[in-house]
Parts: structure tokens; sequence; C-alpha cells
């Protein structure tokens, strides 16, 4: 009977890629999946990703399901404030405010929030990108005309006053 190979594993298995999407999906990061033993090396899973069409597809799911739990665990923080307060003083019977927790509650936040832009920009980006263009979808042209002829005179002052900006 053969032994098994010692270290991490390195051969591309659809029930470890698999694993590993679900726990993305889940939350966990990248790193902390890959740190464990039974788990390959982060190296190996981008070449896995590289090299397999179906796990990237399914990564990339998860990683949108991943954005979705973090908005989930945004709200849980925001809404526990079970450790606001604590209690002070010399008999320890006072109740003050713990600055403390609530500064690494609003880390704890933000940094989900920023990742659920980064992971998922469509559902939880914070700004809507808006495509301009010139004729025939070109790009729009330095010196481009425009027809003021309809323009009011408080826009006309507006783009005066640009226009004395620029120069």
């Amino acid at each position: 009977m053969a032994k098994p190979k010692p270290g991490r594993p390195t051969d591309y298995t659809e029930a470890l890629a698999e694993a590993i999407c679900i726990r993305l999906a889940e939350g966990e990061s990248l790193r902390a999946i890959c740190r464990e033993d039974a788990m390959p090396s982060k190296s190996t899973v981008m070449e896995w990703l590289l090299k397999h069409e179906d796990f990237r597809t399914k990564y990339a799911h998860a990683r949108v399901l991943q954005a979705d739990t973090h908005a989930d665990e945004m709200l849980e923080i925001a809404d526990d404030g079970s450790a606001d307060y604590k209690l002070a003083g010399r008999d320890g019977d006072d109740i003050v405010i713990d600055h403390e927790h609530i500064a690494r509650s609003k880390l704890r936040v933000e940094t989900r929030r920023w990742l659920a832009e980064k992971l998922a920009p469509k559902k939880y980006g914070a700004k809507v990108a808006v495509e301009a263009s010139g004729p025939d979808g070109g790009p729009i042209p330095y010196n481009a005309t425009v027809d003021l002829s309809e323009a009011t005179d408080e826009q006309l002052r507006a783009i005066a006053a640009l226009k004395v900006k620029v120069a």
C-alpha cells in the first residue's frame, strides 16, 4: 500500500477546489484557508486559477458571495452594542463608554465595506461609473465644440468662470 505524500496537496481536485470556494463564500480569507496543512499553498491555488476554468468560475462566484457575507457581518457588528460600555471606578460600579471597542468595531465595519466594494463593485461600490464617449463610441475630442445657443445667462457665467480658472 502506497503511503500518502507528506506536505501540502498540489494536485487539483474538485473536492479541494469546492472546499476552498465554500470557505471563501463564508467569509474566510484565502490566506487563512491556505495556512492549514491540509490545504494547498496560496501559490498553488493561483496556479489552479490559471489552469482550470471551472475553478476560476466557482472562485469568482465565491468571492461575490464573500462580499455578501461581509455585508451581513457589517450589520451584525454595527448592531452589537454589548461591549460599548464597561464598568470602571474604584468599586467597578461606574459605567463608561469603551471608546477603544467602538473604534475597533468601526474599523471592522470599514474593512468589510472596503472588501465588499472591491469584491462586488457593481453591488457594493460607492460610485456608479458613467461612461461618456465621442462620435462612434470613440474618445471625446479635446477641442470639441458645444452648442451654447440655448444656455441660460447663469450657465454662460459659470462656463466663463471655469474658463478664467483654467487660464
